[in-house]
């Protein structure tokens, strides 16, 4: 099964868990995470991912996230025409520039999943029929595996 983590998933485990709803969430990241590393999931990255992790302001959260992907991702996938075209289109419907792109990525890949702790992300997406991919949050995939 095939999964891509949007930018905020990746960065949940670092958040303050001192919220519920965030502890929860980046529990289900990790163990993503450590299900991807064993070879169960296969951790899909992008270049949008790379893009936006590298724009993180705080070195040591940019250098953990960039670790992750580094260690688990199993491919990476590079910007084509047929990410820009869904991208612009998932963008004229209202999805911000950033967010269309890893959508994009992950319909054109072909992910099972795409995950994200982004409530207004995971509304807006969820809207789109032609895709791809499933949207999910962390939390919701990690009990759809029922694990």
């Amino acid at each position: 099964m095939r999964i891509y983590l949007d930018c905020c998933s990746i960065q949940r485990p670092f958040d303050d868990k001192s919220q519920p709803r965030i502890a929860v969430e980046a529990e289900a990241v990790l163990v993503i995470l450590a299900l991807c590393e064993s070879g169960d999931l296969h951790l899909v990255s992008s270049e949008a991912l790379l893009f936006e992790i590298g724009h993180i302001p705080d070195q040591a959260r940019k250098d953990d996230a960039l670790a992750i992907l580094k260690r688990i991702a199993k491919e990476n996938a590079e910007l084509a025409s047929e990410h820009e075209v869904l991208a612009r289109r998932l963008e004229a419907s209202g999805l911000k520039p950033l967010d269309a792109l890893h959508l994009a990525f992950a319909s054109v890949s072909k992910v099972d999943y795409f995950c994200t702790c982004d409530d207004k992300l995971f509304r807006n997406a969820k809207k789109f029929e032609n895709l791809n991919t499933t949207v999910i949050t962390p939390t919701q995939l990690v009990m759809e595996l029922d694990i």
